[in-house]
């Protein structure tokens, strides 16, 4: 068997090496076994600035967030003071959406595993002050409702920023502290920040995008999106020893380090059971729990989180029947490919856990009527347009609006072909993989009524 400082020597070899190959500048990697945690780190934090990485450097762990959001959920389902099945607007009255019915109906349960149905990539700026998540839930009034509430999975980034204003409404006191007293105390933290005022005391890596095809990759415009949406994981950052004294908690029914009980017996457990399935598109999870996304592979149940922000992506997986976790922490490049390596290597050898292969598009693609899956797909971010030319080749473009193009999102097309069933599939990879996009629904004029990506996007005007 592969022992921790067998992995450790591993990473030291390697990971240079396949920053370099993934184009990566940095990264920081930690494992977890059997209470035990080794770690490393290499490459720039900022190319700017020319700063070492360390495996004490924190980064954005993105939507990992909400894993921690869904936790202080829990919390409060522990202590009496939640009910996940009665609506949610039993302790927020104000909740309001642009569909009255579904907002009366809508749970927190419905929250925590995404099927609200409410568009949910809303990445309003309400400002610093810590009444910005109080304040974002008043630009949700318009947001429309995409299905019934719990008919389908959507990730919903807008429903994980709703439940951080609930356990702000019944702790009173903000998300921020609620993170510092309720998890990062008792976990015994020392290198997590809720945002920039608390990162800029540690190594902090920035993230890297490029801004033009071929210019190469370079610091990002800005280090974090708004404030509003921290419980979806908008600022939170850490290093990945941090994040795995989180993960063993889970691992461990609830139990810290030092034996403080952070979560009530048998919640991990409930958390992590499956909830609902997911439309089959590669990286994301087969099915989810109460936040936590699910793995369901021939060789035993993964589960974890993905986080990606401005230029940075966090990967999380666990194994609960073996006590093992892995976080790998990145700052740019191809950041899918590096999880890939690194994880189908590390799993395979700790917990003889195989990754399951990435959607491929197939060799000789079928030749199919795509003309229901033709039209435009609208959401807040971005327009979706799929069309076929005159050879009858099929392409997507995507047309980025407000928030995404603050953030430097281009306008990107892409080829598409058949896969299965009512699915297509790129052509050329993006950042390491091909994603699926699944059909689903009819518009009651023969037209697919959704293009799913991991989230619905309705077709426009239906």
């Amino acid at each position: 068997m592969t022992t921790l400082t067998e992995v450790k020597a591993w990473l030291a070899d390697q990971l240079p090496a396949l920053l370099e190959k993934y184009d990566v500048p940095a990264a920081a990697v930690a494992v977890l076994h059997q209470g035990e945690v080794v770690d490393d780190a290499a490459g720039t934090l900022n190319k700017a600035t020319g700063v070492d990485a360390t495996a004490d450097s924190l980064f954005q762990i993105g939507s990992v967030t909400k894993l921690w959001t869904s936790t202080l959920v829990m919390q409060l389902v522990d202590e009496g003071l939640v009910d996940l099945d009665v609506p949610v607007r039993t302790y927020l009255p104000e909740f309001r959406i642009g569909d009255e019915q579904a907002a009366a109906v809508i749970t927190t349960r419905m929250l925590l595993n995404h099927t609200a149905g409410f568009e949910g990539d809303i990445f309003t700026d309400t400002g610093v002050g810590d009444d910005c998540i109080e304040r974002y839930l008043g630009v949700l009034h318009e947001v429309p409702q995409l299905f019934p509430p719990g008919e389908q999975f959507s990730y919903n980034n807008a429903g994980y920023c709703v439940l951080g204003r609930l356990v702000e409404v019944l702790r009173e006191k903000t998300y921020d502290a609620c993170l510092r007293e309720h998890l990062f105390a008792p976990l015994g933290l020392t290198h997590s920040a809720t945002g920039p005022y608390d990162a800029i005391m540690f190594r902090t890596a920035m993230g890297h995008i490029e801004m033009e095809p071929g210019a190469g990759l370079q610091p990002a415009p800005m280090w974090a999106m708004a404030r509003s949406n921290s419980p979806a994981g908008s600022m939170l950052c850490m290093r990945p020893r941090d994040l795995l004294a989180f993960a063993r908690m889970h691992l461990e029914d609830g139990r810290a380090a030092d034996g403080t009980q952070v979560l009530a017996p048998g919640t991990p457990v409930r958390m992590q059971g499956r909830e609902v399935d997911l439309p089959e598109l590669g990286l994301m999870g087969s099915s989810w729990g109460l936040g936590f996304e699910r793995f369901d592979t021939p060789d035993g149940a993964v589960v974890g989180h993905d986080g990606n922000t401005i230029g940075q992506a966090a990967f999380l997986r666990m194994v609960p029947a073996a006590g093992l976790a892995i976080a790998l922490l990145t700052n740019g490049g191809d950041g899918i490919s590096l999880y890939r390596e690194i994880f189908g290597h590390l799993l395979a050898e700790l917990a003889g856990v195989h990754l399951p292969p990435l959607p491929e598009p197939p060799a000789n693609p079928e030749q199919v009527d795509v003309s229901r899956f033709l039209g435009t797909y609208s959401a807040e971010v971005f327009d979706l347009i799929v069309s076929q030319d005159e050879d009858g080749r099929i392409w997507i473009d995507q047309v980025p609006k407000g928030a995404l193009v603050e953030m430097g999102g281009q306008a990107e097309r892409t080829e598409l072909v058949h896969y299965r069933d009512d699915m297509l599939i790129p052509v050329e990879p993006d950042r390491g993989m091909f994603m699926p996009h699944a059909f689903l629904g009819d518009d009651g004029e023969g037209h697919s009524l959704y293009l799913h990506l991991g989230r619905a996007v309705r077709r426009a005007g239906a």
